[in-house]
């Protein structure tokens, strides 16, 4: 018997959320991003996208369509504590639950779903206890695997539900565009249509050399995924309060090596920034790294002393990338501080005498990560940590 395969996913979830900081801002053309000149829109509200503004789009260029264009910076704190909200809300419903970024997650709905009889008046009344608890929105897509679940999600923003069934696959998912299969990047769909494969039904039925070659090994998965016949293992992520953690999906498949370490060099800072908000120092960072074709890669370093400054989070994560990027092209990379413990537990567990010592290092170290941060690169440390470096 299939599974029941569940994705959903927050419509413009960065948006949604600034409208729930300031209610005033609803119903307005809206967008989160850097207003800088190089700065690019992050998320675009659906008032802001009937102007033509989309993700991606350069914020100059969303400005010149709509002048009384709303611009909110990112507050990625904020998001993060929405999102754990939306995932916590979701376990109410099925603990097999794996996460896919920070507004979209799949879950496998057999058990809670099996017995359903209206199985679309459940998910209107799971996206309406969603919207009352949080003022959260969300498009909803069931199926039998997980791209299909995926697909279906997309058909009907905001708020939609749409039921995809391996029957259905030929009439409602073969027609659509090929730049429209989740899978086939910005650079891939223009190869497939010159090659004539227009629609996602096209790359279902073709035994064409040159696509296979196009697409190398990745080709049978994504006529697999075409043809209802991809992955219904929903990958369980353990709930791991003691961990902090930051990632981001590149806008297409990336193997250049200094933009990869440009980003993680961000992603540090954030993790540090939150961890030292939240008064929490970790021994362990770990490093994640989604390749293109979906594989993932997880390798972890463990520390003698609980850190939370954005060098030693960096050093660490820098270590395990150069160990472990083999000049793949990857569409995510994340980093997380592991193995929290508060300040309060640190200094309990503290001899006397290495209270004293601690405090004093502490106070330094707090100074030079308030002025890390507030320069906005991690330029300080103390002299041990260069020393450490050096070695």
């Amino acid at each position: 018997m299939s599974k029941i395969i569940m994705h959903i996913d927050l419509n413009a979830f960065f948006a949604r959320a600034e409208v729930l900081k300031d209610p005033s801002l609803a119903g307005k053309p809206l967008v989160v991003g850097s207003a800088s000149r190089r700065g690019i829109v992050s998320t675009a509200s659906y008032e802001a996208r009937k102007y033509g503004i989309h993700s991606a789009m350069p914020m100059y260029m969303a400005k010149r369509l709509c002048p009384q264009l709303i611009i909110k910076n990112v507050d990625g704190h904020y998001y993060h504590q929405l999102s754990n909200q939306f995932f916590a809300f979701l376990r109410g419903y099925s603990l097999i639950q794996e996460v896919a970024s920070i507004d979209e997650c799949y879950m496998d709905m057999s058990k809670p779903m099996r017995n359903i009889a209206d199985p679309v008046a459940y998910l209107k009344q799971l996206q309406d206890h969603l919207l009352a608890e949080t003022g959260l929105q969300c498009s909803i897509g069931l199926a039998p695997t997980k791209f299909l679940a995926k697909m279906a999600s997309d058909f009907k923003k905001p708020m939609g539900i749409t039921i995809l069934r391996r029957r259905d696959i030929e009439k409602l998912l073969w027609p659509l565009p090929i730049k429209a299969m989740y899978g086939v990047g910005k650079k891939t769909y223009p190869r497939l249509e010159k090659l004539g494969i227009k629609t996602i039904g096209d790359l279902a039925k073709t035994d064409d050399i040159r696509v296979k070659k196009t697409l190398g090994k990745f080709f049978f998965v994504l006529q697999d995924w075409a043809n209802g016949r991809g992955s219904d293992e929903v990958s369980i992520d353990d709930y791991e309060p003691k961990s902090i953690g930051h990632s981001t999906t590149f806008l297409d498949d990336v193997d250049d090596f200094e933009e990869i370490a440009g980003m993680l060099k961000t992603l540090c800072l954030e993790v540090s920034e939150r961890a030292q908000k939240e008064e929490q120092f970790g021994t362990t960072i770990q490093l994640t790294i989604k390749n293109a074709d979906f594989s993932s890669i997880t390798r972890s370093m463990t520390l003698e002393n609980p850190i939370n400054d954005p060098n030693t989070i960096y050093n660490a994560a820098m270590s395990l990338l150069e160990k472990n990027y083999h000049n793949q092209p990857i569409r995510l990379v994340g980093v997380s501080l592991h193995n929290l413990e508060s300040r309060e537990n640190i200094i309990i567990q503290m001899s006397i005498f290495d209270h004293a010592q601690h405090e004093e290092q502490s106070r330094t170290r707090l100074l030079i990560d308030e002025l890390n941060r507030k320069l906005e690169k991690p330029i300080l440390m103390t002299a041990d940590q260069l020393k450490k470096d050096k070695k």
